[in-house]
């Protein structure tokens, strides 16, 4: 009985540490907000003094992302009032719907991509990620090849590792306007922003020279914890 207890008790320890493990990222914890709570912007500012990116760059672009956050709660404000008043069938409930998209998925976005830099480690070989980006490309420099190659890709957006659960495949997708051309029930693994407020204030037109610096300070540790 008492050998029950203590493995019982062990495996709740068990669930409580992976349960807080889960919920290491900005992104994650902010999932667990009650209704009607308004979304809060994390604190990236351990990003300052990142190699590659001048305090100018990432002082802007952790104000543009704060301002995702702003208008994510106040068109979630808007929306949930409308629907309390009565109003789902106005012309301004349906742009209203259809801009929340935009303004969340750049908020969450954001998170991710500042959630995946701030290191200088390579993705260590030994890694499961690691295999996994060599058996669904071929070899690493395969992947990264393919991943610099749609980062370099004229246009504005995101470039998006992504791992479909069902099938397992690992994917390099590119991303228009936040809400555009996600894989539908894939997990964003890595997250490069490729919009001009990105690098252009450091490197001008230069995109590969920026793509590359990318690559210098990525996060291996927090990507393959997005990684199952």
């Amino acid at each position: 009985m008492k050998k029950q207890i203590i493995l019982g008790t062990l495996a709740m320890c068990m669930i409580i540490a992976w349960s807080l493990a889960t919920l290491d990222s900005p992104a994650q914890r902010s999932e667990a907000r009650r209704p009607g709570e308004a979304f809060q912007p994390a604190d990236f500012g351990k990003l300052i003094g990142m190699e590659g990116f001048s305090n100018t760059l990432l002082q802007n672009h952790f104000k543009l992302y704060q301002g995702y956050v702003k208008n994510s709660n106040l068109l979630d404000e808007k929306l949930n009032t409308m629907l309390r008043d009565g109003k789902t069938d106005t012309p301004e409930y349906a742009e209203l719907k259809r801009r929340f998209g935009f303004e969340f998925n750049g908020m969450r976005l954001h998170e991710l991509y500042f959630g995946n830099l701030g290191e200088k480690k390579e993705l260590d070989p030994a890694s499961p990620l690691y295999a996994a980006l060599s058996r669904n490309f071929g070899s690493y420099a395969q992947w990264k090849k393919d991943f610099m190659a749609t980062g370099t890709m004229r246009g504005i957006g995101w470039v998006i590792l992504y791992l479909d659960p069902l099938s397992g495949r690992l994917f390099n997708e590119w991303v228009n306007e936040h809400e555009v051309n996600h894989l539908a029930g894939c997990t964003p693994l890595l997250v490069m922003d490729v919009f001009e407020h990105a690098y252009m204030t450091d490197y001008q037109l230069d995109r590969p020279r920026y793509v590359e610096a990318f690559f210098k300070n990525i996060n291996w540790d927090a990507v393959s914890k997005r990684f199952p």
